[in-house]
């Protein structure tokens, strides 16, 4: 998937087909713009004040506790990006964006948003990364007001991705014991849970994201089946043929070929027979713009902000053969574009 300018005329089609549009502008200081206008409209409100209908720019203001004026080029600068529409001097949300820009939707996007604010500073810093080389470590200097944003932000990109993946990660018959790595949220051991009457998981994660992640754990109803447990992949004893599943969803790219190639191997060893251990990330395109914008753009944010970027399908499926497993179906997901589910299985 790529972002692209879309003419809105004949007259622009024919500009663009002749280079004669400066794309480099529209692709930064009119995306970046509109984007900061969407992230500001979530944080002061905006799309609550028009859910509910249509509303003057007045209306909207005094709902949100915002400058009138300025808030008529906010709700503006939305209609022209689609995100709203006008109607004599009236404005109401557009209706596509109800499931991502309601709090109260289950897809909402909106604690995602908050967190991006933070991530706009990350991504900041990138021109100093490529003259270091130096990824940013932003994990360990969160402070916990930021690890409840980070948390709540993962649960809402992981919401519609953790039901898909319950409907089709090769679950063993009769399986009892799953061990989420990095699960952060919960999700996707609550949704797995959900789908397998037997199955409990145990989530491994670091101390500073355990506190906010059980209490959303909690909030799901599912705290009796989903318990936390504060630890270290790369250095706990994950035990002996203890797991019927083991699955680590958007780690792998803070880690080293070489980490992740041991951490399959100790995986392996904690399988029971039958077993499967799966790898949920962003994958790397086997070439440059193979995959189009969202695979390259993945990969180097994750560069930025961990240790290594994202790793291809034959890499990742490398681990797993290397600790004697084999490689199953991928699992690609329709509700988030460049993510997938790699399973691999132990023998019997």
């Amino acid at each position: 998937m790529r972002l692209t300018a879309i003419p809105e005329s004949i007259i622009e089609r024919i500009a663009l087909w002749a280079n004669l549009v400066p794309v480099p502008l529209l692709d930064t200081q009119i995306a970046f713009t509109g984007a900061r206008a969407i992230m500001a409209a979530t944080e002061l409100g905006v799309f609550e004040a028009l859910a509910a209908g249509e509303r003057s720019a007045a209306e909207v203001a005094a709902e949100c506790r915002t400058d009138p004026r300025a808030t008529g080029q906010l709700l503006d600068c939305l209609v022209g990006l689609g995100y709203a529409r006008w109607r004599g001097g009236r404005y109401a949300m557009a209706k596509a964006q109800r499931k991502w820009l309601l709090r109260k939707s289950p897809s909402s996007m909106v604690d995602k948003l908050a967190f991006q604010a933070l991530e706009w500073d990350l991504v900041g810093k990138l021109e100093e990364f490529v003259r270091t080389g130096k990824p940013l470590d932003f994990h360990s200097s969160m402070s916990p007001e930021q690890w409840r944003i980070y948390q709540d932000a993962m649960r809402d990109v992981g919401a519609n991705p953790a039901v898909e993946l319950a409907g089709r990660m090769p679950v063993p018959p009769g399986a009892s014991r799953l061990l989420d790595i990095g699960g952060s949220h919960g999700l996707y051991s609550i949704e797995l849970c959900r789908r397998h009457p037997t199955l409990t998981s145990t989530i491994l994660e670091l101390p500073g994201a355990v506190d906010r992640a059980s209490a959303i754990a909690a909030r799901e109803g599912m705290g009796e089946r989903v318990s936390y447990q504060v630890g270290n992949a790369l250095t706990d004893d994950l035990g002996e043929a203890v797991f019927d599943v083991v699955m680590i969803n958007n780690v792998v790219h803070h880690f080293t070929p070489e980490q992740n190639a041991e951490l399959a191997r100790r995986i392996a060893r904690a399988l029971k027979p039958g077993g499967v251990y799966a790898v949920g990330d962003f994958l790397r395109s086997a070439s440059p713009g193979a995959g189009g914008g969202v695979p390259a753009v993945m990969d180097l944010y994750f560069a930025l902000t961990s240790s290594s970027g994202t790793w291809s399908r034959d890499e990742i499926e490398g681990w797993q053969r290397g600790a004697g497993l084999a490689p199953l179906k991928p699992i690609q997901f329709q509700s988030m574009p460049g993510w997938a589910s790699l399973p691999a299985a132990r023998p019997d």
